[in-house]
């Protein structure tokens, strides 16, 4: 970490005049250095995977679980996700530098070298996979190192570039949150943190396709064969809502599986009938229109947060308000 802030030799950061007599660029801020490493982590990643562990403890508790319990999980969690995403960032960072969406990130702005980020990575998946182990447990620590190795390895490694299931398979990181979350609490693995996993397993497809399907662009001008870079639209959208329908008719099984009360059925269905609805309009939409400003797909996207965040809610709502 001894490179933070300073400027390296690609960075085109130091003082010196340019060989072309343009302009210098400044060197970055220590508050630019410091913004750089938090990017490098992609924060609403994490926010969005611990809040598909934190409810589950609650529901694994049939309850509200020890504070210290769950503060140990978060901060050891977000620490992997961080991890996984900064090494995301350095494989990644010859085609992030020439996608719109990514271009701005740190290693794309050289304002990180490669070697720093890597170094930085490698820092949180040692201090997260400690605190997972010794503030937590053995077995949440291991899943967190599986969940971090197999999103580094499997899917930015493997499938990434070569599959248009790269995000179907390599999707599987993503949701061991879930499991890491119930073993926190129990100490073991059930049947009941299988379904949540499951649940944000067919969950993803929609929700990444969506994204994809608004940046299809960026992905075919760095050769990365997401499913909306060589499918239609309309074949895009009538994916999308098949792997919709498994989706909610998964989160349903919930129920019978952990012996809910009502209420979470209940959430599940209005959730997924409103989720069902958007995913055909925009299926409805693609077929009527190639066109990204018809199809509106970062409609479904954010509709996805939404529904993912609330059905979760009502995980941890449930043994509260009915246990």
């Amino acid at each position: 970490m001894s490179q933070v802030g300073q400027p390296q030799a690609s960075d085109r950061s130091a003082d010196a005049p340019r060989g072309d007599g343009s302009a210098t660029v400044p060197a970055p801020s220590f508050k630019d250095v410091v913004a750089a490493y938090v990017g490098l982590t992609k924060p609403r990643v994490i926010e969005l995977l611990l809040l598909t562990t934190v409810p589950v403890m609650f529901f694994a508790q049939r309850g509200i679980p020890p504070l210290g319990l769950v503060a140990a999980t978060v901060v050891g969690g977000a620490l992997s996700a961080g991890s996984a995403s900064a090494y995301n960032c350095v494989y990644d960072r010859d085609i992030d530098e020439q996608m719109r969406r990514t271009r701005r990130r740190a290693l794309p702005r050289h304002i990180v070298s490669a070697r720093s980020a890597l170094i930085f990575a490698t820092i949180l998946a040692i201090v997260s996979t400690v605190v997972l182990a010794l503030w937590v447990n053995w077995l949440s620590a291991g899943l967190s190192v599986l969940a971090n190795a197999f999103y580094v390895f499997v899917y930015t490694m493997l499938l990434k570039r070569r599959t248009t299931q790269n995000i179907v398979w390599g999707g599987l990181a993503g949701c061991f949150p879930a499991l890491i979350g119930w073993t926190a609490v129990t100490g073991e693995l059930a049947w009941t943190p299988v379904v949540l996993f499951l649940v944000v397993f067919f969950w993803t497809p929609p929700h990444t396709w969506a994204l994809a399907l608004r940046y299809r662009e960026d992905y075919a001008g760095v050769d990365v064969p997401m499913l909306p870079v060589v499918k239609p639209a309309a074949e895009v959208g009538r994916q999308i809502v098949l792997y919709s329908w498994v989706l909610v008719a998964t989160s349903l099984t919930l129920w019978p599986v952990a012996g809910t009360s009502v209420f979470y059925p209940v959430a599940a269905a209005v959730l997924g009938a409103v989720f069902l609805l958007e995913a055909h309009r925009m299926w409805q939409r693609a077929k009527a229109s190639d066109a990204l400003s018809d199809i509106n797909p970062m409609r479904l996207f954010h509709m996805s947060n939404l529904y993912l965040s609330l059905l979760f809610v009502a995980v941890a709502l449930d043994p509260l308000l009915f246990g």
